[in-house]
């Protein structure tokens, strides 16, 4: 029911990109990815809903063709299966909220 930040490993995803995954059930996880500077999310889908809380910094966000920017206190919302990315534009990071949990980040 609890999870420390300090107790977390976090993973390598892309360049300049990590991932610590905070807490989960079934239904339910929440991810904090950092960013360097110019670290990219690549463009992908996936079947999750994702919320996502700019924590920290500022982001260039592509959902499904929108571009905006999006900075410390701004979210995101990314239906299933839409397309989506992101570039840092400062060192960064964002609080990713997925529905259900994402199973392959558990591998």
């Amino acid at each position: 029911m609890f999870t420390y930040n300090q107790d977390v490993t976090a993973t390598d995803c892309e360049p300049g990109v990590t991932r610590k995954i905070l807490s989960y059930s079934d239904e339910l996880m929440m991810v904090e990815v950092s960013f360097k500077k110019g670290a990219k999310g690549n463009f992908h889908s996936h079947e999750h809903l994702q919320i996502s809380y700019v924590a920290e910094g500022s982001f260039q966000f592509t959902i499904d063709g929108q571009t905006k920017i999006v900075t410390q206190g701004d979210s995101t919302y990314m239906p299933s299966n839409s397309v989506h990315g992101v570039l840092a534009l400062e060192d960064s990071i964002l609080v990713d909220v997925f529905n259900p949990k994402r199973d392959d980040f558990l591998k």
